[in-house]
């Protein structure tokens, strides 16, 4: 377990190394280089794990007594090498590296000290995603799943002189702990009904009869609240848009690889479970395509690119969640491998584009296209992969949750998904005909990104567009490690890529005839349509009950709470602290140091316990 304990300590070390050297962190360039040698030593390692659990098709193991119980079975930590955790692995080191690296050119205007300081926290960051993914029990994962947590705070409120940042990182952190609750709760329950956290002991009991219906229905329930507080399911996808505060690269780190993944990743880990507890998996089938629909029916409004992008991750992992429900987890980690490529990709472009134009707004960019031709492929490359355009990787991840819909016996939940889908190509076209081809010339002196920030674009823009070659290898790989043959475009029903590709391309001509050619304007519709953009452009008004909700309740209550705790609890303290000061004071009064006076005292006290004793 060599390579596993690498893929760990990488990260690990550099985050240490910047936490405790000062000097070193403070330093600029040299932190960075130590961040990138950490995430180049775990992506090695972690690709090296994986070809060996790959070519052996069996996974390794390891475990340690963390906590050695007495009346109760002993709690243990260790590591779960298969092809489920390693694929992720190599997945989560390779996009880090690459953020990383475009990291160089992008925040190389910050200051030495907060340059430093961002590429330690990336190393804590992918540290605790990679120790979440390599966990071989639900304890180990929670822990980790908060160091998760901590890691996107700090990222997200990265440039904290922002107000609106600092919010941002509130947001996130007090969202996602809501779901959390739900998560210890659910582990706690299931540990009380089982005795272990493990999760090969949990699937053999759930296997083998032990664990019914009703047993797991609640504690998998609370693990789900937790799932949907991280991947930002329907009603707490509040948190993701406004995460975008944060630098672009941390954005494609939570969108591609981490924070939102970790939510997906879970639910495909426990599916075993899962299938136990049907009602379940259609209630999270149900909110999933909800998701879906909600989230792209946002983005149709928004002209904050990187807020189109982050309503489009709520969307894809809606998709996700919606593939797990209906009972295959393999099509849902297959597109949570896909997502991550172009999705990274598209945020990088858009970090690019930023950079270049220094506006986020799609309408005050446009004719980017022949100033920023690198930059502007690379987008096009996510783009057509987002919609799923036959041969990028997406077009056979998403037609596979489709095919999975159907099979799992979810029509309606089907065409909506395919409606989704055409909503997607739609928003995404629209960003990029506005982008490359507007009619408003985007102010400065556009140009395409230095080679630091120009690499990661050029290789994933070659991954979104011809990746799809690898379809052949994930069988394998999913059937062992998930016990779940792969859902793919192959495997569908021939109208499910038909369908599925024609919601893409129709979304896509109708974003350029109405964004590039002109051919109709976009204003006079969304004019038309008014009530609904309202609603829209308000985020179903979601935002509004929870700060609602977060004014009328959760102030009131912590405001009584605090009288209570100030006027009564703290009143009784201070009551019984003046009697006891008051009676000290007094009984000072006959400690006048004389010896003569405390014999006397000790006489007639010994002559009150003799008649005492002589009187019973």
């Amino acid at each position: 377990m060599t390579d596993a304990l690498l893929v760990l300590a990488g990260p690990l070390l550099a985050a240490t190394v910047l936490g405790i050297v000062p000097a070193l962190r403070r330093s600029g360039k040299p932190a960075a280089a130590v961040s990138l040698a950490g995430i180049g030593i775990s992506l090695g390692a972690a690709i090296a794990l994986f070809a060996r659990v790959y070519a052996q098709g069996a996974p390794y193991h390891v475990e340690t007594v963390w906590a050695p119980l007495t009346t109760l079975p002993s709690i243990t930590f260790g590591l779960l090498a298969d092809g489920l955790s390693t694929s992720m692995a190599v997945l989560v080191a390779f996009v880090a590296l690459l953020v990383q690296v475009y990291s160089l050119s992008y925040m190389d205007d910050e200051p030495p000290a907060a340059f430093g300081r961002y590429f330690a926290y990336h190393s804590l960051f992918a540290f605790a995603m990679l120790s979440l993914v390599l966990a071989d029990n639900l304890l180990q994962t929670y822990v980790s799943w908060e160091l998760v947590g901590l890691g996107s705070y700090l990222l997200i409120g990265f440039w904290f002189e922002k107000p609106a940042a600092g919010r941002a990182a509130l947001k996130a952190f007090w969202t996602t702990r809501l779901g959390d609750v739900g998560f210890a709760l659910g582990i706690v329950l299931l540990w009380s009904a089982t005795g272990t956290f493990g999760f090969s002991a949990l699937f053999a009991k759930a296997g083998d009869g032990s664990l019914g219906a009703a047993a797991l229905l609640l504690p998998l329930a609370g693990i789900y609240l937790g799932a949907m507080g991280k991947s930002a399911q329907f009603p707490f996808h509040i948190w993701l848009p406004d995460a975008m505060e944060g630098p672009t690269p941390v954005s494609a780190l939570i969108h591609a690889a981490t924070m939102v993944a970790a939510g997906v990743y879970l639910m495909v880990r426990i599916a075993p479970l899962l299938a136990h507890v049907p009602a379940l998996a259609t209630t999270i089938c149900v909110i999933g395509v909800l998701t879906a629909f909600l989230a792209a029916s946002m983005a149709l409004v928004e002209s904050d690119i990187k807020r189109i992008l982050a309503f489009s991750t709520v969307s894809q992992l809606g998709f996700m969640m919606a593939a797990i429900g209906a009972g295959s987890a393999s099509a849902a980690y297959f597109h949570l491998l896909t997502h991550a490529i172009f999705k990274a990709l598209l945020f990088l472009a858009a970090g690019s584009l930023i950079h270049a134009v220094h506006t986020n707004d799609i309408f005050k960019m446009g004719r980017l296209a022949r100033s920023m031709p690198v930059t502007s492929a690379a987008f096009a490359a996510g783009a057509l992969a987002l919609s799923g355009i036959f041969p990028t990787v997406g077009f056979f991840s998403k037609d596979g949750i489709l095919a999975a819909m159907l099979a799992g016996g979810h029509p309606v939940g089907f065409a909506v998904l395919v409606t989704t889908a055409g909503m997607t190509a739609f928003y995404i076209g629209r960003a990029f005909f506005t982008a490359a081809f507007g009619p408003n010339e985007a102010q400065g002196h556009p140009h395409d990104p230095p080679a630091a920030m120009r690499g990661p674009l050029v290789l994933l823009a070659v991954l979104a567009i011809g990746a799809g070659f690898l379809t052949p290898f994930v069988p394998r790989l999913l059937t062992y490690s998930i016990g779940q043959p792969p859902a793919t475009a192959e495997h569908a029903p021939v109208f499910v890529p038909i369908l599925g590709s024609a919601a893409g391309v129709i979304g896509l001509f109708i974003a350029w005839a109405g964004y590039q050619r002109r051919l109709f304007d976009p204003g006079r519709v969304r004019a038309a349509w008014a009530p609904v953009a309202t609603v829209l452009a308000r985020r179903y008004y979601v935002d509004d009950v929870f700060e609602a909700v977060y004014r009328t309740v959760y102030l009131r209550v912590s405001a009584a709470v605090g009288w209570l705790d100030r006027y009564v609890v703290d009143g009784v303290v201070n009551a019984v602290t003046w009697v006891a000061w008051t009676l000290a004071g007094r009984l000072t009064a006959i400690q006048n140091g004389r010896v003569q006076d405390a014999l006397y005292a000790v006489g007639i006290g010994l002559v009150l316990l003799v008649w005492l004793a002589w009187a019973r």
